[in-house]
């Protein structure tokens, strides 16, 4: 029993002296405009002695990390626009969309292995500008037709709302019953409508409004889209018209050959057999090399 107390002495006194030495922030999530100034705070414990190891991270969105203070001092990078004041609070003189991300400041002791940090979110707010919409003109009933929405300036991210005949999309359509026969796909935060079967009631007029915290929505031009049936006549049309083009081929090919227009196989064997010419002095039973003179032989 009294070991047990002992043990829980000896715990809450290590976790005290652990838990002394902290790091914090009067403000974890920073919103600030492009091209204005920033304030990132960031405060510690006496525990970290009188002159504690300083530095700030940071994390873009891509998951990229560097240094902006490195032992108390900004790195190349930074080190016209940054300013490390009050001991270790970070000021950003003129904040761009490259700064928008997490930053980390770190607090370590120099005479010891103690350690602390604490986070800040860094969000640049910058207007969202007319997204660039894809809306097909025309669909056919029963496929699939997409229209997409973006926009690469807006910073935090815009969110996407759709149109149809100037009436927003629920991101839901079987929740309001204006809606319940459109059978739709919405994604807001990628900007995506997708008809996974299409019909013709689906036809109308869209367009895409992009928005942020930041400044006011902008919109896509409004674009009309039709759904229509298969041309199935025209289909069967197109494939009877192939179907005669190949026989006309194959007829024009067999043709050519018949007249001989196409080389024959070369590979064919000749008939003709060699036969030796034969000689005025040859006779019947003469020898090879010999001469005889025939008695029709006339000096």
């Amino acid at each position: 029993m009294r070991a047990g107390a002992l043990f829980s002495v000896l715990l809450f006194c290590a976790t005290t002296v652990v838990s002394s030495f902290q790091v914090t922030t009067s403000k974890a999530n920073v919103d600030v405009k492009e091209n204005e100034g920033a304030d990132l705070t960031c405060s510690y414990t006496g525990d970290f002695g009188s002159n504690p190891r300083i530095e700030w991270k940071f994390k873009n969105e891509k998951g990229s990390q560097s240094y902006v203070i490195y032992d108390g001092l900004p790195t190349v990078p930074y080190e016209r626009r940054v300013t490390l004041y009050g001991g270790s609070n970070l000021r950003i003189n003129k904040v761009t969309r490259e700064d928008h991300g997490r930053y980390d400041c770190e607090v370590s002791a120099r005479q010891n292995s103690n350690f602390g940090e604490v986070s800040v979110t860094l969000t640049v707010l910058v207007p969202p500008s007319a997204p660039v919409c894809r809306i097909p003109t025309t669909g056919k009933t029963g496929w699939t037709v997409k229209l997409s929405c973006y926009d690469g300036v807006g910073l935090p991210h815009p969110s996407y709302k759709w149109y149809k005949d100037g009436t927003p999309l629920p991101e839901n359509p079987q929740q309001i019953a204006a809606f319940r026969n459109m059978t739709y796909k919405l994604n807001a935060t990628k900007g995506e409508l997708e008809f996974p079967a299409a019909k013709k009631l689906d036809s109308g007029t869209y367009h895409c409004e992009a928005s942020n915290k930041a400044g006011p929505s902008r919109s896509c031009k409004a674009i009309k889209m039709e759904i229509r049936d298969p041309n199935v006549g025209g289909i069967v049309a197109g494939v009877i018209v192939a179907l005669l083009l190949v026989g006309l081929l194959a007829f024009g090919v067999w043709y050519a050959y018949k007249k001989g227009y196409l080389p024959r196989d070369s590979k064919q064997k000749s008939n003709v057999v060699y036969q030796p010419p034969s000689s005025v002095y040859s006779g019947g039973d003469e020898d090879d090399g010999d001469f005889k003179q025939k008695s029709s032989f006339v000096v």
